[in-house]
């Protein structure tokens, strides 16, 4: 069974759950899951690189490509 079958017959049976607390530990679960996965695939920034995002924010910053965190908020709430 490939892995869109897999989800689509996991979705089928939680929606046949009646038990708040089975679904409760899943949620649980998948939470703790994907936490453990971003970490393990947590790379540090070098600083080669740290440096060079300060260099090209400074540069856009210089020549206008940027936008205020209010403008940026207004954006986002209109997205809902």
């Amino acid at each position: 069974m490939d892995l869109e079958a897999r989800k689509i017959s996991f979705v089928q049976e939680f929606l046949r759950l009646q038990n708040e607390e089975i679904i409760s530990g899943l949620e649980e679960l998948l939470r703790k899951r994907k936490a453990e996965l971003i970490e393990n695939n947590f790379k540090p920034m070098t600083m080669e690189k740290y440096n060079a995002e300060i260099d090209q924010a400074m540069e856009d910053s210089k020549n206008g490509r940027m936008i205020k965190a209010t403008d940026l908020k207004a954006k986002i709430q209109k997205w809902s």
